[in-house]
């Protein structure tokens, strides 16, 4: 009976530090989990705040059209530079340093937005640490038409 207490003494005192290899173990792949879910939300975030300005700086271009009255009816023509003009102006108010990379209208009615902006990680990334960029684009028609 002694040597069974002593073999058991034994072995206890033998896995003592194993505990410590494995909470330190855990405790990294927590840190690493933590630091991948930041990097992930603020890249959505990014986005789609990047979604938004694309949508609002369509919204604004499709304002630039110019008026044309033709037998009795009020017609809203829209072109490529009052679209990038109000697109642009729009963006460099709220954008963040995005800026616009096309701006037009395909028939004359709807305007057509892209934006680009940089995201750089919040935190430590080791898949992209120089960051990435980010692009949108959205389409808005006159309402006049």
């Amino acid at each position: 009976m002694r040597r069974l207490h002593r073999r058991i003494v034994r072995t206890a005192r033998g896995d003592a530090g194993s505990v410590l290899l494995l909470t330190l173990g855990y405790a990294a792949l927590a840190i690493v989990a933590i630091l991948v879910c930041v990097n992930a939300t603020s890249l959505y975030l990014a986005q789609k705040r990047l979604d938004g300005l694309a949508d609002a700086a369509a919204l604004a271009g499709a304002d630039g059209y110019t008026l044309r009255v033709e037998a009795g009816r009020i017609h809203a023509d829209l072109d490529d530079a009052g679209v990038r003009d109000q697109a642009e102006a729009l963006v460099a108010v709220v954008g963040d340093g995005a800026v616009v990379v096309t701006a037009g209208t395909a028939d004359g009615t709807s305007a057509r937005v892209t934006v680009r902006a940089d995201w750089h990680p919040p935190l430590l990334s080791l898949f992209v640490p120089d960051g990435l960029a980010l692009q949108a684009t959205a389409t808005s028609r006159t309402a006049l038409n």
